[in-house]
């Protein structure tokens, strides 16, 4: 391997001086999330122009070559759900990189361009999902995108005109479909591209963030390691591993075609967004929001995305740490919280208008049970330093401590399953939901102090045999 790697260095000059190398603190996973979003979007690409060989992109044409994808093509069925199943990967690994970014504050001075970058590939991404749905033309997908194309609708008159005709055009079937089919497989990824090779570029001019905690001590943390062959391969690595997963779960479970769109068929149908859309969903189907309330929802979620888009300039703290930002902190765990809350509520009561009482108590309860356990845990882990040593006073603490920690630990997940099963057997009223979340808010309270308790016995001491001490007298 180090004699084939030197000789396509040697030719290729794949450690060219201007390929920063990366610090060895970043050979994680968790580092890469946004590398792994760009191989799904590969994966995309090849599954994509394998199917565009005999796709018809018309409305009497587009089931019937879609259906001719999956019954004749050989492994189309397979290749379909491939195609499918890594665009929702691509949508939640872009999700997770940027929640991931937000937390550790990557968007801190020099990077602020780099983050509008990465939120606009974030809406590229999203916008491949609600142009790609509609192709297949089922009454699932159609229905889906008319539900879309009617929200946009509702937006503010010089708003709506223009995306209306950039997406519908002049107006039918022929002309909606051949946009959503030109801007998916042309505009998009010509804009995608253009925004990565932009961000690619501010990350060899910048390098990768340090951790929130600032530089590591270590001096062997922090040594760079080549790009080549050690990075490649590494990312290689990764690569082929979710690439298996993507084949394996599109294996393990393949799709089923939907039937073909029809105006009578449709209106049978409750038609419903796909699911990173339903929480935008959930939002307009609230009573209070309904006719002329629905711009103002349409204003609350736009006001989401533009304040995520220009967190670099409202975030302008100088600190990066996890424990010094509890306001970030907590509003971020309460965003993924009311995200899922929202998306699940959504898929079980498809159709059905919200009252206004009722969103309140699950929407308010949901950030209230999430504030109250990042609270604790804030008040919790900043009575005492993170290297503290547990001197003699605080073995019996840290007895009650963990004591504690497992009853808590086993109180939240058993609550948790009991709450989800009776979500499932009885229905999403509110009361269940509560229950759900209450629940859902002590385990995400214990999960953190155990990490946190654990981390803290690893530096009481400093030496083994004083650990296993404290735990044998806790």
């Amino acid at each position: 391997m180090s004699r084939l790697s030197g000789w396509l260095d040697e030719r290729l000059g794949l450690t060219y001086p201007l390929l920063r190398p990366a610090p060895r603190y970043s050979i994680n996973p968790f580092y890469w999330l946004g590398a792994l979003t760009v191989v799904a979007f590969l994966i995309q690409g090849v599954s994509g122009m394998i199917m565009m060989l005999y796709y018809i992109p018309s409305p009497t044409d587009a089931f019937p070559s879609t259906q001719y994808i999956f019954q004749t093509v050989y492994f189309g069925r397979f290749l379909e759900t491939v195609h499918l199943y890594t665009a929702y990967a691509m949508i939640m690994l872009a999700f997770m990189h940027m929640m991931r970014g937000y937390f550790v504050s990557v968007q801190k001075k020099p990077r602020e361009v780099m983050w509008v970058a990465g939120m606009l590939m974030g809406f590229v991404t999203l916008g491949f999902g609600f142009t790609g749905y509609l192709l297949p033309w089922t009454v699932v997908s159609k229905s889906a995108t008319d539900v879309g194309i009617g929200i946009i609708s509702a937006l503010p008159a010089a708003i709506s005109s223009v995306i209306m005709f950039l997406i519908v055009g002049a107006g039918g079937d022929a002309t909606e479909l051949l946009r959503f089919y030109d801007l998916h497989v042309v505009v998009l990824p010509a804009i995608l591209l253009v925004l990565l090779t932009l961000k690619m570029y501010m990350l060899e001019v910048h390098g990768i963030a340090e951790p929130p905690s600032g530089p590591p001590l270590d001096a062997k943390a922090s040594r760079g390691v080549p790009i080549f062959p050690d990075v490649t391969l590494y990312l290689l690595g990764l690569a082929a591993m979710f690439g298996s997963a993507m084949l394996l779960v599109s294996a393990a479970f393949p799709l089923s075609l939907p039937p073909e769109y029809t105006p009578q068929l449709a209106a049978q149908f409750t038609p419903q967004p796909d699911w990173y859309f339903l929480w935008i969903y959930q939002i307009l189907k609230i009573s209070i929001f309904e006719g002329v309330g629905l711009p103002v929802a349409l204003g609350l979620v736009t006001l989401v995305f533009v304040l995520l888009l220009l967190l670099p300039f409202v975030d302008r703290g100088l600190t990066r740490r996890l424990r010094d930002r509890p306001a970030y902190v907590t509003l971020g765990l309460i965003f993924i919280a009311e995200l899922v809350v929202l998306a699940y509520w959504g898929l079980e009561s498809p159709g059905q208008v919200i009252p206004t009482l009722e969103a309140c108590l699950v929407l308010g309860g949901t950030a209230l049970a999430v504030g109250i356990a990042s609270y604790v845990i804030y008040r919790v882990t900043a009575t005492k330093s993170d290297h503290q040593p547990v001197g003699k006073r605080g073995v019996v603490g840290t007895a009650a401590g963990f004591v504690a920690l497992v009853a808590g630990g086993s109180i939240g997940i058993g609550w948790s399953l009991n709450s989800l099963v009776r979500v499932i057997a009885m229905g999403s009223n509110p009361f269940n939901i509560l229950q759900l979340n209450v629940s859902l808010a002590i385990l995400a309270t214990v999960i953190p102090l155990t990490l946190r308790f654990l981390y803290r016995l690893e530096y009481a001491g400093g030496s083994l045999k004083r650990r296993v001490r404290i735990f044998e007298v806790g």
